[in-house]
């Protein structure tokens, strides 16, 4: 049995009539009377009582039409849902977020504009540091991540995101609270909050270069759980902090945050993910992250 076959038998079915069911599926009239008598040769009963002017279904005929039915249907759908996949429409997205991204609206963007285009990807968020998110894309256990940068992502792709500039946080009670911008040089003699060096071995290692740059030498006090946690800490009265500016979304009291004076201190967001990357899912998201890039650079809302 051929799936053609019930396809022809489903119109000859619905027309009653083999020249108008014919028409309708775009043959000739006898190459379709000859697959439907294939057809219940095959079957080993008749399917349709002829008459000269149209035909009529059998009781074994209208029993065969329902199943014929259904087969086409999910056939159909079938067709349908591996289609979508193909493209990327339907499936599953594995993606990682470093917590200190998250505070970004680019990236809060970038996921509004991906859910617009793929509502029916189902996405699975899981929130670690960098440094994990890299080894667990690398491994296959996410499809893709984004990341704070700078990070040796090794062998993986990077996206770039967005760039943002490193910004100091104070406490409501440190001498320079009032000034607009900080030196870092001023900042010699506090004492500074900084998260565990593996979490983000080339960010801290920046921090501690541009100190370094300044003049000095920063003593490490409290050290911060995660970049996010920071402001806390600072307000807490531990020590002073640099963080990337899109942290002061969280509103943290007796803090304040100050853009540094000299040489500028940045970071960025970038989503990585595996070379040779096949999954439609996974290249929609790429190509969603290249469009917000470039939107940003263009001054596109």
């Amino acid at each position: 049995m051929e799936f053609r076959q019930l396809r022809y038998f489903l119109a000859v079915a619905e027309h009653l009539h083999f020249t108008d069911a014919a028409t309708h599926l775009g043959i000739a009239q006898p190459p379709l009377s000859q697959q439907i008598l294939k057809l219940e040769r095959e079957i080993g009963t008749a399917l349709f009582i002829r008459y000269p002017r149209r035909v009529e279904l059998t009781e074994a005929g209208r029993l065969f039409r329902e199943r014929a039915r259904r087969i086409v249907e999910d056939a159909q759908q079938a067709l349908a849902e591996a289609q979508n996949a193909g493209r990327g429409e339907t499936g599953r997205l594995l993606l990682g977020f470093a917590g200190s991204t998250v505070f970004h609206p680019m990236v809060a963007m970038t996921m509004q504009q991906y859910r617009h285009a793929y509502g029916r990807v189902s996405i699975s968020c899981e929130e670690s540091n960098s440094s994990l998110l890299l080894d667990k894309v690398a491994e296959r256990q996410l499809d893709a991540a984004l990341v704070r940068m700078p990070l040796n992502c090794r062998d993986l792709i990077v996206e770039p995101l967005v760039d943002e500039a490193m910004l100091a946080v104070l406490p409501a009670s440190h001498r320079l609270n009032r000034r607009r911008r900080i030196d870092l040089a001023d900042l010699g003699n506090d004492p500074f909050i900084l998260f565990p060096r593996s979490i983000g071995p080339d960010l801290y290692d920046s921090i501690i270069g541009a100190c370094r740059e300044a003049g000095f030498a920063p003593s490490l006090g409290m050290e911060s759980p995660q970049i996010s946690s920071a402001a806390n800490l600072v307000s807490a009265g531990f020590g002073v902090a640099v963080v990337p500016a899109s942290i002061r979304q969280v509103q943290v009291e007796g803090v304040s945050y100050h853009p540094l004076q000299g040489k500028p201190l940045s970071t960025g967001i970038a989503l990585i993910h595996r070379q040779r990357e096949k999954s439609p899912t996974v290249l929609n998201f790429v190509r969603i992250v290249r469009k917000q890039r470039q939107a940003s650079r263009q001054g596109v809302p």
